[in-house]
């Protein structure tokens, strides 16, 4: 098995762990923090948005099983990339979208995506979502593991009220 690790921020970490643990070749997906200032943050601190940390998932995958440009497909098809002041009802710093590379060939594979984006999406809205080195992940608590099998109906209705807000300011 070669398991490689993608880090994803694509607004509450809650609605973003679901779509990529559903496939095989994902080993595992964890909920945490990127990109800020702070060590060892706390969920409260960083939902503050005073971090400078991105809600993040950390994916490992088998990569003769799943590939990079997938994970791409899978985390651009639930996000609304055109926004740089959060996803959806989430609003705030900690909420924008980013990729996180690990090494150059993953910085070139998401370099590339965004690039065949361009001009597709949202009519003349630029694609805000950062691609960015990866830093320190900081795994949130527990409680925020596995959200959606732990608390299903608290993720539907978070998951209802994402589409919800997508269908009224007509993204995707």
């Amino acid at each position: 098995m070669n398991i490689n690790t993608a880090y994803f921020a694509g607004g509450c970490f809650w609605c973003m762990t679901q779509p990529f643990d559903q496939n095989e070749g994902i080993e595992k997906v964890k909920s945490g923090y990127m990109g800020g200032h702070v060590d060892h943050p706390t969920y409260e601190q960083v939902k503050s948005g005073d971090t400078g940390h991105y809600e993040t998932v950390k994916i490992e995958y088998d990569v003769a099983l799943f590939s990079y440009q997938k994970l791409l497909e899978i985390f651009f098809s639930v996000i609304d990339p055109t926004d740089d002041g959060g996803q959806f009802q989430d609003r705030g710093s900690q909420y924008r979208t980013a990729i996180f590379y690990t090494n150059d060939d993953q910085r070139q594979v998401a370099e590339s995506y965004i690039a065949s984006l361009e001009g597709t999406l949202n009519h003349d809205k630029a694609i805000a979502t950062k691609v960015l080195p990866a830093s320190a992940f900081y795994e949130a608590e527990a409680y925020h593991q596995d959200f959606y099998k732990k608390q299903p109906e608290r993720f539907a209705q978070e998951k209802a009220e994402r589409e919800a807000y997508a269908k009224e300011h007509g993204i995707q």
